[in-house]
């Protein structure tokens, strides 16, 4: 338990029923007339919808036990994703659902952050970027290149995404986990 005089972004809250809930954002308001209160931005840990909430000031609020830990994903086990820990060598069998957005950019060895609570995998999470091979794309058109145009490219990982008419098939390029967006190349 905490007291909403206490929360600090990323802690995680269980309210309604259970459900975890990551602190975003606050901000204590301490109005001219009447009580204090405390102004919240929550995402929801499972689903990522994101609402606003309003707390008493001094209120108890029961904190979640979240525990984050680097591990490198080591294969592909059917429709499973599984990650070692690094220090342990434990080995947790993720599904496709739960590790959601980042199956486009895991790569055999790539180390992400899985947070539990519980025993139970809430998410996967990668660096804001990384950095992948170009599997295939088709060759710039000869002339287009001042136009700032993109063009399709698929991944290593087999994810497709827009890419600068100059680049070419081979390349290691890098690109932003949230978004899917082309960063830059990579100087080898």
């Amino acid at each position: 338990m905490a007291s909403t005089n206490d929360l600090k972004n990323g802690m995680v809250l269980k309210l309604e029923g259970g459900q975890l809930w990551s602190v975003v954002e606050f901000q204590h308001v301490k109005p001219g007339k009447g009580p204090a209160f405390v102004r919240t931005k929550l995402k929801n840990v499972l689903s990522g919808k994101v609402v606003d909430k309003t707390f008493n000031a001094g209120v108890k609020v029961e904190t979640a036990n979240v525990d984050k830990r680097g591990m490198q994903f080591s294969y592909m086990d059917g429709e499973y994703f599984v990650f070692m820990d690094m220090d342990t060598y434990d080995q947790l069998h993720i599904d496709r659902k739960t590790v959601g957005d980042a199956a486009n950019f895991l790569i055999e060895g790539f180390e992400a952050v899985v947070a539990q609570n519980e025993g139970s995998v809430l998410y996967v999470e990668l660096p804001a970027a990384v950095e992948l091979t170009i599997a295939h794309t088709e060759p710039g058109v000869q002339g287009d290149r001042s136009t700032g145009g993109s063009k399709p490219a698929t991944l290593e990982t087999g994810y497709e995404i827009q890419v600068p008419l100059f680049i070419t098939t081979g390349e290691k390029i890098k690109v932003d986990t949230r978004t899917g967006d082309y960063l830059g190349r990579v100087n080898s």
